[in-house]
């Protein structure tokens, strides 16, 4: 592979022709996407009035747009069966480890079901209800009775907190919290 060029909208642009009129996914740099979000961030930083206010918004908007059309064309590919993913990029595996996890969860479900293996299923729900989930309050919230029966809060506007699931989905259901990603 040749050096990567610093990304523009003409090369952005081209690299969506490239992949949408091929049926291989081709292969781009590995570092593509934090270069696109680096391209897209410094154009948000910029101030500008007027006109050119706004095609910079226009510059960040077809740059969204086109990414949006590479990522998902990529993806479909990749779907397809016999697929070489030797050049899909680390941001896309991610993506398509989480669709073969949904994939095994529906198998797992659909042969409990069928198998009758209520226990199981029963314990999987349970499970399911009380794993925990990080969430960042946007909202006063009153001390609540989580689905583990333990209790949690109160909480404030900008608290973080690990709630159980079914709380948690309750909360952001009311514009309450927001999920976070909490990484190790």
């Amino acid at each position: 592979m040749s050096e990567p060029a610093e990304i523009d909208i003409n090369l952005l642009h081209s690299m969506v022709l490239r992949e949408t009129e091929s049926e291989t996914i081709q292969e781009i740099d590995p570092n593509f996407y934090r270069n696109l979000s680096e391209f897209i961030g410094d154009l948000k930083k910029q101030e500008f009035e007027g006109i050119e206010n706004k095609i910079k918004q226009s510059l960040i908007d077809m740059a969204s747009e086109l990414a949006s059309l590479l990522l998902n064309s990529r993806l479909e590919k990749a779907a397809g069966l016999d697929v070489n993913f030797t050049n899909l990029l680390d941001e896309e595996k991610f993506i398509l480890d989480a669709e073969e996890q949904k994939r095994e969860r529906t198998e797992t479900i659909l042969s409990a079901t069928v198998n009758g293996k209520s226990k199981f299923l029963e314990s999987l729900s349970k499970n399911h209800k009380t794993k925990t989930v990080s969430l960042r309050f946007l909202k006063d919230v009153d001390e609540i009775v989580g689905a583990d029966l333990e209790k949690y809060g109160p909480f404030h506007p900008e608290d973080i907190a690990t709630i159980p699931y079914e709380n948690a989905q309750a909360l952001i259901a009311k514009k309450a919290a927001t999920k976070i990603q909490w990484e190790d």
